[in-house]
């Protein structure tokens, strides 16, 4: 693991951390995925409400997860570990931007720690690489009505954002896992109140 995480806050209204929101850094690295990055700035120039299909393998890979498990392996990634890279919520499930080639490499390393064995919780995790496309949803977040609950849990602030390698999305899924079959006494909270504090970024 040789990169090292952005450590420069996302500051929202009043100089408060605010993760849901994308920065023109970040949208300009979002759309240098894209085969035409000029043409997708301008589109969300005319149009920042609108989603967008970008390309993975080059500039991102995406871990896709059930909504629930996916807050699990991002709560993980926070209270435990370095923090994560850009995630959005799009059609009920979580899509974990990654390092490129992540998606090559994390199934086989999950199938090494027995992934799927009896007695674990294990739901079907997508993996988004060379070849494959995912819908990102549009730059300002919660702001406005999204079509199918697309929206930014941390949205991407820089042109370099750092992003988790297989080996950091291999920990948070086990570690996601386990907490999945323990039993709680305490009624779920709402967890899309939960805002990620980039800062915190190791």
């Amino acid at each position: 693991m040789s990169s090292t995480p952005h450590e420069t806050p996302l500051h929202g209204p009043g100089g408060h951390s605010d993760a849901a929101g994308v920065t023109p850094d970040g949208a300009t690295w979002l759309a240098s995925a894209g085969t035409y990055p000029r043409s997708t700035l301008a589109l969300w120039e005319e149009y920042p409400d609108a989603p967008v299909v970008l390309p993975c393998g080059s500039v991102f890979d995406v871990v896709n997860a059930p909504a629930v498990f996916g807050r699990r392996m991002l709560d993980r990634l926070w209270d435990e570990g370095p923090g994560s890279g850009p995630v959005a919520v799009f059609r009920g499930r979580m899509l974990l931007f990654a390092a490129p080639g992540t998606a090559a490499r994390l199934p086989t390393l999950l199938g090494w720690e027995e992934w799927g064995g009896r007695g674990q919780a294990v739901p079907p995790l997508l993996y988004h690489g060379t070849g494959d496309a995912v819908t990102v949803p549009a730059l300002n977040g919660d702001r406005s009505p999204a079509p199918a609950g697309a929206r930014w849990l941390v949205g991407p602030d820089t042109r370099q954002p750092w992003l988790p390698g297989p080996e950091i999305l291999l920990w948070a899924a086990v570690r996601a896992a386990r907490s999945a079959v323990r039993i709680s006494i305490f009624p779920p909270t709402d967890q899309d109140a939960k805002v990620y504090d980039v800062s915190r970024r190791r």
